[in-house]
């Protein structure tokens, strides 16, 4: 592509050859295994999926604040940076398991700019009840870890992300319908080949 720098690369026992790059127009963005996993378009996605929240109110009455949040796949970032700027006040804690994308999203991303709480960790492994909110995605290249079990999730709001085309339609729908059991309401939105879920429990 005209105007696309290979910045650097590295290979991940996590998430294979991870790449970033430099593109005229796009930015900087972090790849794996040729699935943009942080930056460029990833940011537009995720720009248009966090205008959809919506608070939990009551007669129009906000019931509570965003004040303490949970990433579950934090990447290198993108989406603690743009969940800053939205809830400047609020306690952000990133997982994520693979610290390449950490060391990445210091390097070219920003992310130690965010004050975010970073755990090297396992997201299945990390409790995600009781927060305000909590997002979602945790992919390994282009393969989904699931970290949901069968219990109903006490958090306020949840929003999943999955990728939306070819065979992983059915695979988003099917994770879908197992949502509608672990939460009061599902609603769905579709940003450019992906699913995002929300899922709300007021």
């Amino acid at each position: 592509m005209f105007g696309t720098t290979i910045l650097e690369e590295r290979e991940s026992k996590y998430n294979g050859h991870v790449k970033v790059i430099k593109t005229f127009g796009i930015g900087t963005y972090i790849q794996c295994n040729g699935l943009t996993q942080s930056g460029g378009i990833v940011e537009s996605i995720w720009r248009s999926t966090l205008r959809q929240i919506r608070n939990p109110t009551t007669k129009g009455v906000i019931q509570s604040e965003i004040l303490n949040i949970l990433i579950l796949g934090l990447g290198g970032g993108t989406v603690a940076k743009l969940l800053r700027k939205k809830y400047p006040n609020a306690k952000i804690t990133g997982v994520e398991i693979d610290p390449i994308m950490i060391e990445f999203g210091k390097k070219y991303l920003d992310l130690d700019k965010y004050n975010i709480d970073i755990k090297i960790a396992d997201a299945r492994k990390f409790e995600i009840n009781n927060y305000d909110l909590v997002i979602v995605d945790t992919y390994l290249g282009d393969s989904y870890i699931e970290t949901t079990g069968s219990e109903p999730v006490r958090t306020n709001i949840a929003i999943f992300n999955r990728l939306y085309y070819g065979n992983k339609k059915q695979e988003a729908l099917k994770f879908g319908e197992k949502l509608k059991k672990l939460f009061k309401k599902v609603e769905i939105f579709y940003p450019t080949a992906n699913v995002m879920f929300f899922c709300y429990n007021s």
